[in-house]
């Protein structure tokens, strides 16, 4: 199965997508990987602002052949040159980055391709352009990426009807505001520091499972967008 329709099916399945916190060393990453990844964690973003790029594909090749072991899928943030260096799963562009429509061209027909947004004209355009998902946000204020765009949960809501894609929230996201953003209509929520500053890795993936599982009571609100694959 290409990774679109395995994005798609995990995507479903589990409505988890963990983003990597840059401030930890390529050691503790390894580590608390492995350990999202024994928590049921299985769709990772690397994200890295600061090594260098050859830093950053030997980290992101370690970090691939990890997450594959368990069956997992891994996007690169921003660089998709990186991402197929890297070989791996797709890419996720910024409002800043390559855009959409080159992205999709280099990454091909069966890699991932996500897309940010903040406003909900955005949408459109990477939808267009070739996206498989939005990355909406900041749902919350986050001190993760301190010049994120504050969208809110009724301009997420909005997004997410509006929006024919599967649209992930992001941005502040705890295991207690999980459920209130599946509920808007989200597809899934993606995680930075609830899952990567815990203080125990593998019960937060846990955690932010069960909190966005589809039985969950607060996670029954309409979900608009039909998932690839």
């Amino acid at each position: 199965m290409a990774p679109r329709e395995r994005f798609g099916a995990l995507l479903r399945e589990s409505r988890l997508y963990a983003v990597t916190d840059d401030v930890l060393e390529p050691a503790q990453l390894y580590a608390a990987v492995g350990r999202a990844l024994r928590g049921g964690v299985r769709i990772f973003q690397f994200r890295d602002k600061h090594r260098s790029d050859r830093e950053r594909v030997s980290l992101g090749r370690s970090l691939i052949e990890l997450i594959r072991a368990a069956s997992g899928l891994m996007i690169v943030n921003d660089r998709a040159d990186l991402a197929l260096a890297m070989g791996a799963d797709g890419v996720h562009l910024g409002q800043d980055d390559l855009p959409v429509q080159f992205g999709r061209e280099l990454m091909g027909p069966d890699l991932i391709v996500g897309a940010s947004a903040s406003f909900l004209e955005e949408i459109g355009t990477a939808t267009a352009a070739g996206a498989d998902y939005i990355g909406f946000g900041a749902v919350f204020p986050t001190g993760t990426k301190l010049d994120a765009e504050f969208a809110g949960l009724d301009l997420f809501e909005a997004a997410c009807q509006a929006s024919s894609l599967p649209v992930v929230g992001i941005g502040g996201i705890t295991v207690e505001r999980a459920p209130a953003v599946v509920a808007r209509g989200a597809a899934g929520v993606a995680v930075v520091s609830a899952l990567f500053r815990a203080p125990d890795v593998e019960l937060a993936g846990r955690s932010l499972l069960q909190a966005v599982a589809p039985s969950a009571p607060e996670s029954r609100g309409p979900r608009k967008a039909t998932l690839p694959g």
